[in-house]
Parts: C-alpha cells; sequence; structure tokens
C-alpha cells in the first residue's frame, strides 16, 4: 500500500509478506495440501521420535516396531468437552502423557518446521530475528470447544515455547473453525445474498462444525444461529471401514490387526478420498502380485471392496450433518437459503453429491469454494485476524452466577427450600443455590457488547473484601429461563472463578446483634469481543470504575455429559 504524496513529499511504502508453508519435512509432493497428519510417535521415555509425514516413513515405522516406539493419534479429540458425544472410543494417550503435553509437543514441530522454513526458503528470511519474540498465534478449534479447551490450547503454547506465560493472553488468539470458514468463503469471492441466511458446514478430521451467518447491508456478518459440533468427521469414516476390514478379514491369511491396520491406512489415505459412486467397487493395493485370497476378494495384492459396503462408511456422518442442517435452519432467525462446505472432508465427491440431494430439494443450494478444501481453516483463520469480518456472534450457552435471594415466605420455590435458608451478617433470611443469569442462549452479541449484573456482598469481616472471588457458571440445559443450581445440577458446571479486590467499596452498612456489618457493590461483566469469552468484576471507586484486567482462572472441571 502507498500512502498519498501531496507536494512531493517523501513516500512511505508499507509492504505485507505472506507466506505459506507448504512443504514439511519427509513430503516430496504436497500437491497443494500444506498439511501433515496429526501423528506423533514416543519412545518409551516419552521423548517425541517422529511426527506428521516423518511418522510414516517406512524406515521410520520399521524402527518403531523394532525399539518399540508409541504412536498417538487422535490426541486433538482428548481435549473435547464432555458434552461431545462420538461413536467411537479415541485411542489413549501414553501413560505419562497429557493431551496439553502432547499438542504442546505438536505445535512445537509446527512452529520449527515454520521457523526452519522461513529462514531458509523464503525472502523473508533475514528478517526473522526482528519478528520471532512478536509473533501472534491464532488457534482454531471446533466450534463446539469452550474456554476451557481455549485454555488448555493456550498452556500447550506456553509449554511449547511460542509464547511466555505473561504474553500469551495478548498474543495467542483463538477462532472456531465455523467462523474461520467462513473468511475463507469470503476470500474464494463465494457469493452472498443479503437478503438470506447461509450455513457454512467445515467438515474435517475429527468434527463437522456448523454456524449459520447472515451478511448486513454494510458488508459484516451477523451469526444468526446458535453453532454446532458433530463428532463425526473423517476419521470416523475410517475407522468404520477398519472394523468392517477386521470383521471380514478375520478368518484370512490377512487377519493380524498389523495387515487390518495397514490395509485401513491405505483405505484412509486414498479410497476414503476419491470415493464417489456405491455402484462401482473399491480397491485397496496393499501387497504383491503373488498375495492372494479368493475366499475375501483378495488378489494381486488387491482388496476389492463392493462400492454399496464403502458408502455405509459414510452414511452415520452424512446423516448426522443433513440432521444438524436441518436443525440450524429451523432455529435461525433469517430464512437460510444456502450451505457451502469447506474443510478436507467436504472436497469427497460422495460426501458432496448426497448432501446436494438431500437438501436441494428443502430449497438449500449446496456448493464449495474451487481450492484446497483442507486449507480452508488455516487459511481462513488468518482473515480472521487480518480482516474480523464477523461483527455479531450468538451465544451458545446460557452463562451467569450463582447467589442467594431474600427469602420471600409467599414464593413457592422459596418455600420448598426453607430448610436452606441461611442469615445474612445483616440478619436477612436468603435463600442459596440461586442462579442468575448474565447472559442468555442464543442472545445475538456484537464484539463490544458488555453484558453485567451487579451485586453486593455482605460480610462482619472488613478484610474479607480483599480478594472476593464470584464463580461464572454455564448453564447447557434446555430451560429460556433456568433460576436454581439444583434443578438440574447436570446441566450447570463452573466455567471459571474471577478475583478482585473491592475494599475500597466497601461501607459500613449498619449493626445486627451488636455487630458492625459491611457491604461492598460490584458488577460480575462477562465480553464476547471475539470468539474467546472472557469475564471481569468492576466496581466503583472515588466515583471511577475499576475493573480487574486479569485472566480468568479456569475451572479443573469439566463439562457435563
Amino acid at each position: 500500500m502507498q500512502l498519498p504524496n501531496p507536494n512531493n513529499a517523501p513516500t512511505l511504502e508499507f509492504r505485507t509478506l505472506f507466506l505459506t508453508l507448504d512443504r514439511f519435512p519427509a513430503q516430496a509432493k504436497v500437491g497443494g495440501s500444506a498439511k501433515i497428519p496429526s501423528i506423533l510417535y514416543y519412545d518409551k521415555e516419552g521423548t517425541v521420535r517422529a511426527v506428521g509425514s516423518e511418522a510414516m516413513e517406512p524406515a521410520f515405522i520399521e524402527q518403531a516396531e523394532e525399539e518399540g516406539f508409541i504412536k498417538v493419534t487422535w490426541f486433538k479429540l482428548h481435549l473435547r468437552p464432555d458434552s461431545l458425544q462420538l461413536d467411537f472410543d479415541i485411542p489413549a494417550l501414553p501413560g505419562n502423557k497429557t493431551p496439553v503435553a502432547v499438542f504442546s509437543d505438536f505445535l512445537r514441530y509446527l512452529f520449527e518446521c515454520t521457523k526452519s522454513y522461513i529462514q531458509r526458503d523464503t525472502l523473508g528470511g533475514h528478517h526473522w530475528n526482528s519478528v520471532e519474540h512478536n509473533i501472534d498465534f491464532i488457534l482454531a478449534h471446533p466450534n463446539g470447544w469452550e474456554v476451557s479447551q481455549q485454555g488448555q490450547m493456550r498452556r500447550a503454547a506456553i509449554m511449547a515455547g511460542l509464547v511466555s506465560e505473561v504474553e500469551s493472553q495478548e498474543r495467542v488468539h483463538f477462532v472456531t473453525e465455523g467462523e474461520a470458514s467462513l473468511h475463507f468463503c469470503i476470500n474464494r469471492n463465494i457469493p452472498f445474498k443479503k437478503d438470506e441466511g447461509v450455513i457454512i458446514v467445515d467438515a474435517g478430521g475429527g468434527t463437522v462444525d456448523l454456524s449459520g451467518y447472515r451478511q448486513t447491508p454494510s458488508g459484516s456478518f451477523e451469526e444468526i444461529v446458535t453453532s454446532q459440533c458433530v463428532g463425526q468427521g473423517s476419521v470416523f469414516v475410517g475407522r468404520r471401514a477398519h472394523n468392517y476390514l477386521l470383521e471380514r478379514l478375520r478368518n484370512s491369511r490377512f487377519g493380524s490387526e498389523e495387515d487390518v491396520q495397514q490395509i485401513a491406512s491405505i483405505f484412509d489415505s486414498d479410497a476414503k478420498h476419491t470415493f464417489r459412486n456405491p455402484d462401482d467397487p473399491v480397491f485397496i493395493k496393499f501387497g504383491t502380485f503373488r498375495d492372494r485370497d479368493p475366499s475375501v476378494d483378495i488378489k494381486a495384492g488387491q482388496l476389492k471392496i463392493p462400492g454399496n459396503i464403502v458408502k455405509t462408511f459414510f452414511e452415520p456422518s452424512i446423516k448426522a450433518i443433513i440432521q444438524a442442517v436441518k436443525e440450524q435452519r429451523k432455529d435461525a432467525a433469517v430464512l437460510i437459503g444456502a450451505v457451502f462446505l469447506a474443510g478436507g472432508f467436504s472436497a469427497n465427491d460422495w460426501l458432496f453429491s448426497r448432501l446436494e440431494n438431500e437438501l436441494e430439494p428443502l430449497g438449500l443450494t449446496v456448493s464449495r469454494p474451487d481450492a484446497f478444501l483442507n486449507k480452508a481453516v488455516a487459511d481462513g483463520a488468518l482473515s480472521y485476524y487480518l480482516d474480523h469480518f464477523v461483527s455479531v456472534r450468538v451465544a451458545r450457552f446460557t452463562y451467569g452466577t450463582d447467589c442467594v435471594k431474600t427469602y420471600d415466605p409467599y414464593d413457592l420455590e422459596h418455600m420448598r427450600r426453607r430448610a436452606t435458608m441461611i442469615t445474612a451478617p445483616s440478619g436477612r433470611k436468603v435463600i442459596p443455590n440461586v442462579f442468575s443469569a448474565i447472559v442468555t442462549k442464543g442472545a445475538q452479541v456484537h464484539e463490544e457488547t458488555e453484558f453485567k449484573e451487579q451485586f453486593f456482598l455482605e460480610s462482619s469481616i472488613r478484610a474479607a473484601y480483599r480478594e472476593i472471588s464470584a464463580d461464572i457458571i454455564v448453564y447447557r440445559g434446555k430451560s429460556s429461563s433456568p433460576q436454581w443450581t439444583d434443578l438440574e445440577p447436570r446441566m450447570f458446571s463452573t466455567w471459571g472463578t474471577v478475583y478482585a479486590d473491592v475494599s475500597a467499596a466497601v461501607k459500613t452498612a449498619g449493626v445486627h446483634n451488636g455487630q458492625f456489618y459491611h457491604q461492598a457493590k460490584f458488577q460480575i461483566m462477562i465480553l464476547f469481543g471475539g470468539p474467546e469469552i472472557k469475564a471481569q468484576i468492576s466496581w466503583q471507586e472515588n466515583g471511577e470504575e475499576k475493573r480487574l484486567r486479569v485472566p480468568l482462572q479456569l475451572s479443573a472441571n469439566r463439562s457435563p455429559s
């Protein structure tokens, strides 16, 4: 970009250099994918021995088998909230590794590869030292991930050495895969009609993420329905194929776990992506010309699987996507007329044609960008950071806190809880287990919106106000107005805790039983400045609003199943 040059003044020229790491170690041909498989191998001491494409080289696989290295896959799904149900059990991690530690090792590898690529192979290499400690990282995650998962990902980035803990709040950013895919579609010039909504379906490896948007007259985008996350990505197609092969080859000479795993791996890397017609059989070439067993359709080193069998591997995922699209369309605040597909799984022609056949009779046009769909989230995440097209989002859950209410003898719910009544320092009779909603599910939230509710704390001990705390609680049930945490206890979980010193706001409020009691008023604030939700406490001090600007302390509790 060149600035105007009035009166022949000296000009300044700004250049932005965009680089895509289009090859990783052990990738002779990348075909524009710019991706590596999410695989790591550890030795018995827990040291990383290979990652990504390097972990798939024949020589290394032989070494791994001889030395007893431990293979780790699907590790990102170990971060998921309990509310995300999966069809299969995912492979366990080594006993000495947590999901955060494995994710950290993977991030460290990606960063080192990127650093090496820029230093050695690009024109920007000589700039590396000047930017190495001033890099912002944008981490995309499934729509179903919550603040707890974001906190684990941030911890992994710190452990990997990408950022220090002090800088992590400012330099590590998050975006949902659905929102990243929207940005990808915008930059690929997918046409949006300003009078109707669109559903973005990001079909990836582990999850399928659905998000609904509409374009405003100003050109920005608003989320119009609660996003969804379905655990039916392409890895589950491969898992169903593996189980089928295990049963089919059980009594053949190719029925060992090693042989089945090899054949399933070849299906996963080839046939799974190219399958397009259930009338045509699929051939998996895994051996030599001499490998044959006609009883299980193995000839000349090839296994033949009927196409109508292969389509059953896809069917649960396809049905889940169709159901989720229908639900989003029904719940959206705006008429939805189009579905845009992104993500690597979307490149499969059978998936695309099935969705077309099912959704177009409902009045939905189905399309996908003419581009490398498996890069949609990566490219879209960068666009999110630079362009920020989305100005309004929809709250996925109801957020609030627990508190007490003054006992009302004429309120039936209060009467039912009379046994739990306690006496406050002022002498008031109060009922606990009250849920005070601050943000309700489905609320459209502008980027700069702050949701707040006022509370006060009573205590006979003035020092108690030096560190007050408030739990931020998320409600995942179906009630539109939850009021009591003891009615559906499994639907409530502590999201995190905020702390503050509000001693400057304390006022002596009165005397009860010969003892002074004090009160301090404060507000609990929930901020939706982006895909990452934040919370704070604010209070008045000498007529000015003060607020605590430290990170929300995440709860160790996971969300209910």
